[in-house]
């Protein structure tokens, strides 16, 4: 019997990406993203060139009860998820004081709540039953404070550390959390967060989303814990750890503001 993937986020970018990766070996796909039209689209083209089939879910993952809703409506479908991938997530570029507190209540409920209902829903349900693989999307964002996209980089820490901790609870349930960090990728993410104005974006080398996904599925497929994307990506999160906090901050400040 095929195995099924969910994918939140599922329209652009990463998401996009991994959602190809799954269909490529041969995983049906369950895809979640606020617009219909494009994922009908994507759903025609994954059904069309491989031999998957595609459930296509329309929703706003921001609202509380969205969550719930979801694995409702994939139970109601009859469809056994295998694979959850957390993808679903935005940031925002600015002071703390000068963004507004609906923008920010709506990234924490997308990047911490959503992600943590849907992961206690599925392993919930799995846990003393079947096998399950959850790829969680953070950032290398997770490991330091980030001033300029504050709130942003603590979703991602908390993420970090949320899906690190259950991996270790889960080691004798078959079940493993993955955790995907990458750098600065080509995406929507960077316009639309206004990231790009940072020097953290002008100065270093922007990976593909596809390069992205297909570390990040490897990964989940291996049942590693966390996998940073990028060689020089994997300096600053080992550097960290022997500079004082506050020299942290301080740093990444400078790297954050625009030049």
């Amino acid at each position: 019997m095929k195995k099924t993937a969910l994918i939140t986020g599922a329209s652009k970018g990463i998401g996009k990406e991994l959602a190809l990766i799954f269909a490529q070996n041969n995983i049906n796909l369950v895809l979640v993203a606020r617009s219909r039209e494009i994922l009908s689209e994507f759903k025609e083209h994954l059904e069309t060139n491989y031999s998957i089939s595609v459930l296509v879910v329309v929703k706003d993952l921001c609202t509380a009860s969205s969550a719930e809703e979801l694995f409702s409506e994939i139970k109601d479908n009859h469809i056994e998820i295998d694979y959850l991938i957390n993808n679903a997530g935005f940031g925002d570029y600015g002071t703390f004081a000068d963004t507004s507190w609906e923008r920010y209540e709506k990234m924490i409920s997308l990047n911490v709540t959503t992600l943590t209902h849907l992961s206690h829903l599925f392993i919930t349900d799995w846990k003393g039953r079947k096998p399950g693989r959850i790829l969680n999307i953070a950032s290398t964002a997770a490991f330091q404070p980030g001033p300029m996209m504050a709130v942003y980089f603590a979703t991602k820490a908390f993420v970090l550390n949320l899906s690190e901790a259950l991996d270790q609870e889960l080691k004798n349930d078959n079940i493993t959390i993955t955790t995907l960090c990458p750098g600065p990728t080509h995406t929507s993410f960077g316009e639309e967060s206004k990231m790009n104005a940072s020097d953290v974006v002008k100065n270093v080398k922007i990976a593909t989303a596809k390069d992205v996904a297909t570390l990040g599925y490897v990964s989940m497929m291996k049942g590693k814990t966390t996998v940073i994307h990028g060689s020089i990506n994997k300096v600053a999160p080992f550097a960290v750890r022997f500079m004082p906090r506050k020299w942290v901050t301080k740093l990444s400040e400078r790297v954050m503001r625009r030049s």
